[in-house]
């Protein structure tokens, strides 16, 4: 098993501006005449959970890897709690945990002896912390990397990213290959991570993860930042559909013209109303008629998500 490692705190900490966790402006990159990103800009508020979306090869990794300074932008810039991306970079991956959306450590390690390692580049971390977190993920630190599934593989990665108590979480598909009970795990994780102080840097194509966890999310098309709000925001855009059975034959034009009414089809005694915003005007509008049923569907991040693509085809990964 792990050795107890002395824990090591700097004796110059760098000073950081409050408010901001990250900061992206302006930010390019280009690979020859291939398009990476293009004109990024974004901010992530220090204490928050961030959720980051797009399909693949819309430019999601390539944002990630030039804010921890794994790639060099062609134009613009980035801070990190006020710390430049380039110049302040080794002081920066003193203060993140960063999980790459491709894992690869040293196979013939195993996970006690990885974890180790990493540790004792940071100075030490908390042994007890570090198995406590494994217990939590069912994994065994006694195997050989090698040998382990992708799923264990993806713990050691979150364990590593989250074992120094950093003060950013830059995670690539975290949840990658965890079963649910894995991932119920994960996210209590990151819940004490959140609730400890740390901020939160999330990439994930699973949009209920993002809709459970996120407060904002940014949604990236072709290497552009196409939109920056909310999960409330972003899911408002959204119609609610609203399927009522009335006793006779209700006339749609009643309702065609409520706030936020999009469309009203009326079938026999069926009618179907998508409305924006707030379903009042609808609900008392109906309740005017004698109602045999009522069904409604709500708006998801996913359906909210998918209408930035339908233009150009184009499927969330």
């Amino acid at each position: 098993m792990m050795q107890v490692q002395d824990e090591v705190v700097s004796k110059h900490e760098p000073q950081t501006n409050k408010g901001l966790a990250i900061k992206i402006e302006g930010l390019s990159k280009f690979y020859g005449n291939a398009r990476g990103v293009i004109d990024l800009d974004l901010t992530v508020a220090e204490g928050e959970v961030f959720g980051f979306l797009g399909p693949n090869g819309a430019g999601k990794t390539t944002t990630i890897r030039l804010i921890t300074d794994l790639i060099r932008p062609s134009k613009g810039q980035a801070s990190i709690f006020g710390l430049d991306c380039q110049r302040d970079s080794v002081e920066i991956k003193r203060l993140i945990g960063y999980l790459p959306g491709e894992l690869a450590l040293w196979g013939n390690l195993t996970g006690a002896e990885t974890l180790q390692y990493l540790g004792n580049l940071r100075g030490g971390v908390d042994v007890k912390f570090v198995e406590s977190l494994a217990q939590r993920l069912d994994l065994d630190l006694r195997k050989k990397f090698r040998s382990y599934s992708k799923g264990n593989k993806q713990k050691v990665g979150i364990i590593q990213a989250v074992m120094h108590h950093p003060r950013l979480l830059i995670l690539d598909e975290p949840t990658s290959g965890l079963d649910p009970l894995n991932q119920q795990e994960f996210y209590a994780i990151m819940r004490e991570a959140q609730a400890g102080g740390a901020s939160v840097f999330l990439s994930s194509h699973i949009f209920e993860e993002v809709e459970r966890t996120c407060q904002r999310v940014a949604i990236i098309r072709e290497g552009r930042m196409v939109r920056v709000a909310s999960i409330h925001e972003i899911i408002s855009e959204k119609a609610h559909r609203l399927e009522f059975s009335f006793s006779q034959p209700v006339p749609a034009s009643e309702f065609a013209n409520l706030p936020g009414v999009t469309s009203a089809e009326a079938h026999g005694n069926n009618l179907t109303v998508l409305v924006q915003g707030s379903v009042a005007p609808v609900v008392k509008t109906a309740a005017r008629y004698p109602i045999v049923n009522l069904v409604t569907h709500e708006p998801n991040l996913e359906e909210a998500f998918l209408q930035y693509y339908h233009s150009t085809g184009e499927e969330a990964k």
